[in-house]
């Protein structure tokens, strides 16, 4: 298998490129566990995803905030009249000194650089794209997809392999695993690998070996100078979401905490 591509997930184009979980309980595309510490969870979730369109789904609209007294909520739908008797109020004096970019009426300034648009996540994604998309302006991509030749696909390739990475402060849980051990460094501080997948079909061929190597080469162009991960001794392999120990070490990571559970792998970047 010498031919792939690998794919950024910043979109909800990239995002619908994520390969179904070998295990039909979990999904990708709605997993929060590394998110969330407390309550994340692997489970596939329906609600967080559309049944029509490209299926990504769509943020529930944010409930209105009751206003603090009940009996105004009428009024608060709508402008109060004008007062005849009140003085009326002078029109504000535009200050030539303010800077206000986002103010559409102000004339660009024609000698200043333009600052370029910072990458987003559109408004309305699906909830785990907006996590996926939290740290784009910033840190970049959080999560990789790799695609293989499939002449049956319409696009003629599919995805066979994901991974999901960032920087440690994203990912609450790798926090708190991490604080079990003392002994890791401390500073600088690693980029983690939270999880690496490789569909049913596609298991045996290394994919996910040269997906671990381009997201070790992208952390490490975007500065860092190691990564983690943290898998799980003895659960099913389609329940993990942190591959083996053997994997990562033919990865070129080393154990840098022995666990009988959670150990923790690590590799210089």
């Amino acid at each position: 298998m010498n031919r792939f591509r690998i794919v950024d997930v910043t979109d909800a184009a990239s995002f619908g490129l994520l390969p179904p979980c070998a295990d039909p309980s979990f999904d990708h595309r709605t997993c929060d566990y590394w998110e969330d510490a407390d309550r994340g969870s692997k489970a596939h979730r329906a609600s967080w995803l559309r049944t029509e369109g490209s299926g990504v789904g769509a943020a529930a609209a944010p409930a209105r905030r009751a206003p603090a007294n009940p009996f105004l909520a009428d009024l608060e739908e709508r402008e109060a009249p004008e007062n005849p008797f009140a003085p009326r109020r002078a029109a504000p004096v535009a200050n030539p000194f303010a800077l206000d970019d986002d103010d559409d009426e102000l004339d660009a300034n024609p000698f200043a650089p333009r600052r370029p648009a910072r990458p987003t996540v559109a408004p309305g994604s699906a909830p785990k794209l907006a996590l996926l998309g939290r740290g784009l302006a910033v840190f970049g991509s959080y999560a990789k997809v790799l695609l293989v030749p499939d002449a049956d696909a319409d696009a003629g390739e599919r995805p066979a392999a994901y991974a999901q990475f960032g920087p440690l402060s994203a990912y609450p849980r790798a926090l708190r695993t991490r604080e079990l051990y003392p002994q890791l460094p401390q500073a600088p501080l690693p980029a983690v690998i939270t999880c690496v997948a490789v569909t049913a079909e596609d298991r045996g061929r290394g994919l996910g070996q040269r997906l671990v190597a381009a997201v070790c080469d992208d952390l490490a162009g975007r500065g860092f100078a190691a990564v983690e991960a943290y898998p799980e001794i003895g659960v099913r392999a389609d329940a993990t979401s942190a591959a083996s120990v053997a994997f990562w070490e033919r990865a070129g990571f080393r154990v840098a905490v022995a666990d009988e559970r959670f150990p923790v792998v690590r590799r210089e970047l």
